[in-house]
């Protein structure tokens, strides 16, 4: 859904790195069979592994009522300096 950067944090906190993303707007990932689905970095699943097992199981309405939908989340990866945040839904 949206992706940011935050050079300033980077440039006075993170270590140089090469290679931190490859994902990009407009993508979407399917989950099957509770499996990360390919493409989606790890850092990104840890974070939305969870709701997305509960929303497989039915579950949903996080936090009494937070989203419109109460079958979906939104949610960011937890890196800091290069959020990424991901609408979580349930498709039939």
């Amino acid at each position: 859904m949206r992706m940011a950067r935050y050079d300033d944090l980077m440039k006075e906190f993170e270590n140089p790195i090469e290679h931190a993303c490859d994902l990009h707007l407009g993508q979407t990932f399917y989950v099957k069979d509770a499996q990360k689905p390919e493409g989606l970095c790890d850092s990104a699943w840890e974070t939305l592994q969870p709701f997305v097992k509960e929303l497989a199981e039915g579950g949903g309405n996080f936090f009494d009522g937070w989203m419109k939908n109460p079958q979906s989340a939104m949610l960011s990866c937890n890196d800091g300096f290069r959020p990424v945040s991901f609408y979580v839904e349930v498709v039939d």
